[in-house]
């Protein structure tokens, strides 16, 4: 790739996109080891309806995917955005490895259930290259307006 800005946010992007999978397979795995199924068909077909509930680490798990998606899709849209804007390379670089080291360090605490504030913490800091991201990309664009 030539654009070493975009070649970074690639990188950084994929592997959160591969977390969210991880975190996906880890709910469903979870459903069936703890027979908590979301439907009453998938209960039913897994040995009963008494089987179509919710279970707290299944729920757990649930949400930090949830909370992945709500958090690494605008990242992936501003991260874009900024690469096309000819970026520092370094700078460009950290804003990618603190959300993802944030994003990682938000999903251990919230499915290993780690002490307060950790993932509150984790959660924080992640939204600080965001900020800056969007800040940059509508300082970029204000002449647009």
């Amino acid at each position: 790739m030539e654009n070493e800005v975009l070649g970074s946010f690639v990188f950084y992007g994929t592997a959160l996109v591969l977390k969210m999978y991880f975190l996906a397979i880890l709910t469903g795995q979870l459903r069936l080891r703890r027979k908590a199924f979301a439907n009453p068909e998938d209960a039913i077909r897994h040995g009963g309806l008494e089987f179509f509930r919710k279970d707290p680490d299944v729920e757990r798990c649930r949400r930090a995917h949830n909370n992945d998606m709500e958090n690494i899709y605008p990242f992936l849209f501003l991260g874009a955005v900024y690469s096309m804007m000819d970026p520092n390379v370094t700078i460009a670089r950290i804003h990618f490895q603190i959300f993802f080291i944030a994003r990682i360090v938000h999903t251990v605490a919230y499915v290993l259930s780690l002490k307060a504030p950790t993932r509150s913490v984790a959660y924080s800091v992640a939204q600080l290259p965001c900020f800056s991201m969007a800040l940059q990309i509508l300082a970029g664009t204000a002449s647009y307006w």
